[in-house]
Parts: C-alpha cells; sequence; structure tokens
C-alpha cells in the first residue's frame, strides 16, 4: 500500500467518522447516521473525480472507500459512549479529514497537470465538500461559511502541496509536511479560537 492510497483510506475514515458523530448529535437513527458517515467521506472526492473528467468517480472505481465509510459509521454509532475520552471527538476527526483530503485532492490534481490554482481548488474541495453536506444535512450552517480558520487552512496546505512538488520535493515528505500542515493549523485555531476578520458594523 503506498502512502497516498493510506492517507485516502485514513481521510475516509476519518471524515465517515465526523459525519457520524454529527448524525448522533443531532439524535438520528441508524440509517441517517450511515449517511452522513457515507456523505462526508466520499461527497467531496466524487465532486472533484466529476470536475476533473475522471469517472465513474473513484468510490464506484474501489468500493474499498464505501465499506470503510460504512464500517467507520457503524462503529461510531455502536460505541460512541465509550469514546468520551475525546473532548470532542467531531473536531479531532474532521481536522485529520481536512488535512489528508487536501494533499489527495490536489496531489490528484498535479497529476492531471492542473495548473497552481486549479490544483488548489481541487485540493479544497477535496477537503470541504463532504463536511459541507455534513453539516446541511445535519441542520446547521456549515463551518466553512463562519469565521474559524477552517478552509484558510486547506489553501495553506494545498499551496504548500503543490510548492513543495514544483521544488522537486520527495513526494512522501511532501504530502506528510502539507497534512500535518492542515492539521496542526486547524486544531490550533480551535484552541486559540483563530478566526478570519469579518466586516464591521
Amino acid at each position: 500500500m503506498n502512502l497516498l492510497y493510506f492517507l485516502d483510506l485514513l481521510g475516509t475514515g476519518a471524515f465517515a467518522a465526523s459525519g457520524a458523530w454529527a448524525g448522533i448529535r443531532r439524535d438520528m437513527d441508524l440509517f441517517g447516521v450511515l449517511v452522513l458517515g457515507l456523505v462526508t467521506a466520499t461527497g467531496g472526492g466524487t465532486l472533484r473525480d466529476m470536475l476533473l473528467g475522471d469517472l465513474p468517480p473513484f468510490v464506484f472505481q474501489d468500493e474499498t472507500y464505501l465499506y470503510l465509510a460504512a464500517v467507520v459509521s457503524l462503529g461510531v454509532f455502536l460505541g460512541h459512549r465509550k469514546m468520551v475520552f475525546l473532548q470532542n471527538p467531531l473536531v479531532y476527526f474532521d481536522a485529520v479529514g481536512l488535512g489528508t483530503f487536501v494533499v489527495i485532492g490536489t496531489g490528484k490534481a498535479i497529476a492531471f497537470q492542473m495548473g497552481f490554482f486549479g490544483s488548489i481548488m481541487l485540493g479544497v474541495i477535496t477537503a470541504i465538500a463532504g463536511g459541507m453536506l455534513r453539516d446541511l444535512l445535519s441542520g446547521q450552517a456549515p463551518l466553512v461559511l463562519r469565521r474559524e480558520v477552517y478552509a484558510s487552512a486547506c489553501l495553506a496546505g494545498a499551496a504548500l502541496l503543490y510548492l513543495l512538488n514544483t521544488i522537486g520535493c520527495p513526494r512522501n515528505p511532501a504530502l506528510l509536511t502539507a497534512a500535518f500542515t492542515v492539521i496542526i493549523l486547524r486544531l490550533l485555531a480551535v484552541h486559540f479560537k483563530w478566526a478570519l476578520p469579518k466586516a464591521g458594523g
């Protein structure tokens, strides 16, 4: 298993857990929790592949992603009461999903010979689209539209990966560096309550 595939599976599992947790918090039944888990885990990558013209989307080329998302969502549904050691599970799962999916999306765009802005946009879409669908389906304002450092962390990670690739940095260190950059920025932003400026009243 290469690193990119491992990160893809890791992000899928993390985002599935984040979607399932959102469903549990909204008091959804098993079906609702599974739907949110699957949509969160696969929505961003599916949209990315459609924009790239890489059809059918990745989830239908390798159904491992669907099985993994379903199993993780079911596991969270059955075992969420035993996961109280995580003060805010959704934040951690979401941060890991963001970091891994940013490098997956950006890396795939680079492989399709997209330019700087195209690669960054597809990296960010891969990372945030599933979470936006999760939030909308669970009746919440999407995180990306709030003042929190969310999409901006993804932008930083995607740009970093593109630049590291441009200067010839070895692939695996570049992927890990960009992914950890996003994860750390997101968690620091939550901890220190960093937020982007807003228009004054």
